[in-house]
C-alpha cells in the first residue's frame, strides 16, 4: 500500500498463502486484464528504479478495478501514483476509462509513465506532478470550468496527514453516488489510538470528518494480506 512513507510490514504466512492461492485462480493469465506479466513488469521495474515497495498488493489492485467497474466509472482520480501499479489496475477497468493521477515525486512520476506505457494505458492516464494539496484545487477549478469531467471513483493513497484535505477537495469533483477510497487507515490496528503518530492522526481525522460530513456515508474495511494488516475507508458521495 503506497503511503509516500514506508511502514514496517506485519506478516502472516496464512495471509500470504490466501492471497497467492486466490489471485492465481481469480486472475488467471489466460483471460484477464491487466495481465499478470504486465503487473509483474510494473512491480519489477519500480523496484529496479529504487521505488519503495509500498504499492497495493495484486488482490487489492483488483479490488480497486472491480470497484471502478461496479460504479461504472468513466473518470477516476488517484492521489499518490508511485510507480503506477494501482493506476494500471484502475485504467484497466474499461477500455474508455480516463484516470487523473497525482504524484509529488518527479522520479516516481517518470517511472510510472514508463510502466503505464508498457501496460498500454498511457494515453488514458494524465499524470499530474506536484503536491496533492496544491494540485487538487487546480483540478477543482478545471472540473468547475468543464475542462475535466466529474469523477465516479477516487482513490487516495498519498501522505496520510492530508487524507481529509484530499477527500474534502474530491467531494466537489464527484458525481452523486461516486466512491471515495482512502488507503492505509487502520495502521496495523493503531486507528483507535489517540496518541498515535502523525499518520495515525491523519487516519483518525479522515474517519471522524467523514462521519460528521452529511455529504458522505462511509465504513472501514479491515484487510489482511501479503503486505500487512491494514484497511480502507470507503465512502459514498450522497
Amino acid at each position: 500500500m503506497s503511503s509516500g512513507q514506508g511502514q514496517s510490514y506485519e506478516q502472516d504466512s496464512r495471509w500470504s498463502a490466501v492471497d497467492t492461492y486466490s489471485f492465481s485462480h481469480l486472475h488467471p493469465s489466460s483471460r484477464t486484464n491487466p495481465s499478470p506479466s504486465t503487473l509483474d513488469h510494473a512491480r519489477i521495474n519500480s523496484e529496479k528504479q529504487g521505488l519503495p515497495d509500498i504499492a497495493v498488493s495484486p488482490s487489492q489492485g483488483k479490488y480497486l478495478k472491480l470497484q471502478a467497474q461496479l460504479v461504472k466509472a468513466k473518470n477516476i482520480l488517484e492521489v499518490g501514483t508511485l510507480g503506477g501499479y494501482s493506476t494500471i489496475w484502475l485504467a484497466s477497468a474499461s477500455a474508455d476509462v480516463q484516470v487523473t493521477t497525482v504524484e509529488v515525486d518527479e522520479h516516481h512520476a517518470e517511472v510510472a509513465k514508463a510502466n503505464l506505457k508498457h501496460a498500454g494505458v498511457a494515453e488514458r492516464v494524465d499524470v499530474c506532478l506536484g503536491l496533492g494539496i496544491e494540485v487538487l484545487p487546480k483540478l477543482v477549478e478545471e472540473v468547475k470550468a468543464g475542462k475535466r469531467g466529474k469523477y465516479q471513483l477516487v482513490f487516495i493513497d498519498a501522505d496520510k496527514e492530508n487524507n481529509w484535505n484530499y477527500v474534502d477537495a474530491a467531494i466537489g469533483m464527484c458525481d452523486p453516488g461516486a466512491c471515495i477510497i482512502v488507503d492505509n487507515v487502520v495502521r496495523k490496528g493503531q486507528l483507535p489510538n489517540p496518541d498515535g503518530d502523525a499518520r495515525v492522526q491523519g487516519a483518525r481525522k479522515v474517519v471522524e470528518a467523514v462521519g460528521r460530513d452529511e455529504r458522505l456515508d462511509g465504513v472501514i474495511v479491515q484487510t489482511v494480506g501479503e503486505k500487512n494488516y491494514d484497511g480502507f475507508l470507503i465512502a459514498v458521495v450522497k
